[in-house]
């Protein structure tokens, strides 16, 4: 070589992951109140999770998924609790959301509402498969890897999670839903995920 300078190539440098946090509020919140069912216990879950992930900064591997980062821990986060505290109200016979739904008011269409109260109605793992593969746009695989289970049983929660669905909202075999609502929309699509 000439009297040129070498190019030194410098490793990638990755912006601080911190300064993107609050860019994941929104999908954090939305995931956390599947889960909780109540919007002060969803708050207080996702403010946990942004402390936990705040201190714990130094072990995001900069590069990968901030967001799937985020929902493991909020994940992790919410069923510790819950394996603490174990006050969770038994509705198997679904009492408790029969008082809370409501007739559509319209020739069968589809209440936000009467979605809602549905969705409540799941599993947790099932709920919890549908958000993360409907709404927030997780593939089955990524999925997965924060629920720590095998990709057949997302896939398998899912499906069940919309069969189940279906039946709690009356729908016949192929009827679609008369909703606006992205995320809900998502919830009951076969082809998920949808684009974040």
């Amino acid at each position: 070589m000439t009297g040129e300078a070498r190019s030194v190539r410098s490793p990638q440098k990755h912006s601080d992951p911190r300064n993107e946090l609050v860019d994941h509020l929104p999908a954090l919140r939305a995931f956390a109140l599947s889960l909780t069912r109540e919007s002060s216990s969803a708050d207080d879950l996702v403010q946990d999770t942004i402390v936990k992930a705040w201190t714990h900064i130094d072990k995001f591997q900069p590069g990968t998924n901030l967001r799937a980062w985020l929902f493991t821990i909020l994940r992790n986060t919410f069923y510790s609790a819950r394996r603490k505290t174990k006050r969770e109200v038994s509705d198997t016979d679904g009492i408790h959301a029969a008082r809370q739904a409501t007739r559509p008011d319209h020739d069968g269409r589809l209440a936000l509402n009467d979605f809602r109260v549905a969705f409540q109605q799941l599993p947790d793992e099932q709920r919890e498969a549908l958000i993360l593969v409907g709404a927030s746009g997780f593939s089955y695989e990524e999925a997965a890897e924060m629920t720590r289970v095998a990709v057949g049983t997302v896939k398998s929660r899912a499906n069940r999670g919309r069969r189940r669905l279906a039946e709690l909202l009356k729908l016949e075999q192929g009827e679609e839903l008369d909703m606006t609502d992205r995320a809900t929309l998502a919830v009951m699509a076969q082809n998920t995920p949808i684009t974040r």
